[in-house]
Formats: structure tokens, sequence, C-alpha cells
């Protein structure tokens, strides 16, 4: 089976191929990097004993420029606790850090009693739906992808399913949640307002909240799209799982004209 990652020693990861980027074939594309960084924080938290806890929270700052280099984590546990804890992350590439991620991970308890709130659900289409995204994005990682769609995306306008035969890191199991992050940040590009050839808008940070532990191969992407008036924008998605919703995704976005290869 193929991967985004290989990994090299206890910190360092080599991209391969499927994890191309969409803006640029020279860059990594955040969304299994975010999962990648998932990943080696539950490897944190194993080796230091951590359990009885659930990712509520995560959120990533980009840095600078993803290269398709050799990446290096760096994890550490800033606020420890019995029901709350704050893990962080740090992703560097040719020694400088390019990503900064910060997990919240809460107490597990039982309350389904007063259990209620969430979103809409909608459910995966039959084949015979399958939505193209490659169409309009090139990159390794796009390609990887199996979407499928009950009607085409609107500008700014999306729901989508998507799931990767792809392993995160090559002959490692992975948490539920990490794959399902691998898989996220894919959001920015569902929906678009603009082609990606007239204008550009990556996205600065991802933040994920989960109210529901995510399962299965499945990421469900109800996602909307806005411009501002000055440069700015956001993508904002519910998440969902075939069984439901279980959180949401928010992505600040630069909008320009398209720009030199490798600025952010």
């Amino acid at each position: 089976m193929s991967a985004y990652f290989e990994r090299l020693d206890d910190s360092r990861f080599r991209p391969l191929p499927d994890a191309g980027g969409a803006w640029n074939d020279a860059e990594i594309h955040f969304s299994p990097l975010g999962g990648l960084i998932a990943h080696a924080m539950d490897v944190h938290r194993a080796a230091h004993g951590a359990a009885g806890m659930s990712l509520a929270r995560l959120s990533f700052d980009i840095l600078g420029f993803l290269a398709a280099d050799v990446c290096e984590i760096a994890v550490e546990t800033l606020r420890p606790g019995r029901t709350i804890e704050l893990v962080q992350a740090t992703l560097a590439i040719a020694g400088r850090a390019v990503v900064l991620a910060r997990g919240w991970y809460t107490i597990d308890s039982d309350t389904r009693e007063v259990a209620g709130g969430e979103s809409a659900t909608f459910s995966v289409p039959e084949e015979g739906h399958e939505w193209g995204i490659a169409d309009t994005w090139p990159g390794g990682y796009v390609a990887s992808l199996e979407m499928r769609a009950e009607e085409p995306p609107r500008p700014g306008r999306g729901m989508a399913w998507l799931r990767t035969d792809r392993e995160l890191v090559a002959g490692e199991a992975v948490s539920a949640h990490a794959a399902f992050i691998a898989l996220v940040d894919t959001a920015n590009g569902i929906a678009v307002r603009q082609q990606p050839g007239e204008w550009m808008f990556p996205n600065l940070d991802l933040t994920i909240h989960l109210h529901t532990q995510p399962t299965g191969r499945w990421v469900g992407l109800d996602t909307t799209v806005t411009f501002g008036p000055t440069g700015q924008g956001l993508t904002s998605s519910g998440l969902h799982d075939e069984r439901g919703p279980v959180g949401r995704a928010e992505q600040t976005l630069t909008v320009r004209r398209p720009a030199a290869p490798g600025s952010r």
C-alpha cells in the first residue's frame, strides 16, 4: 500500500509523492501533514502514559513554505493534568519551524444523557456520484483521493465525502482521529470561489473542534467559503463521519492574485 510519509527515525519523516501539494509541486499538501502531526502527538502521549482522554481541539498555524523535504517533529506537553491536557508540536523543515500545533485533550466520561445540538447529517452517496476534484487541483495528494458528492459544488459552497487508501505513515497503525485529520485540510479546495489559476487563497491555519470522536474511512465536509473585500477569507466546514456530525473546522485564507512560486 502507498503512503504519504515514511519514518526515518523517532522524530523525522520523509514525504512521499502522494503528499504533493496543490499550489506548488515542490510543496507538501498540508492535509496529510496535519494528520502526521496528530499522529506524532499520539505517539508522544502514549510514551508518557497518557490515557482516558480524547482530542477536543487541534489548531495549526502554518508559519512558512512547506517544502517537500524531510520533516522533523518535536512534541511536548505544555499542560499535563488528570482531566485536561495541552500538547504542542513544532514541525521543522531544513531546520526552520514551519508549523506550530496545539492540541487540547479532555477526560472521557459518559455524557450520553445530555448529548445533543449536532448539525444536520448527510449520507455518503452511492457509487456513481464520484467527483473529480483533480479537474480543479493538481498534485499527488489530490490524485490520491476518492471523492463523492450528490451534486457538483457551487462557487463558495459544497458538500462532499472523501477517503483514501493510502497509509499516513508507511507500515504504522494510526489513530482514527489522526487518519480523519489527515483529510480535513482538503476543505479549502472543494468549494472554490475563484479558479486557482486566477486567484490564490491558501490557508494560514487550520483549527479543528471535535465534539464526537471520528471513526471510519470517510470524511464528510459541509463547506462554505467566504472572501472579504480586503484580502482576507474564511473556509468553514461542518465535519462528519458515516454516523453523523463530529465537529467543525475553520481555515483563515489570504486572498490575492497569483504570486511568485514559493511565497505564502
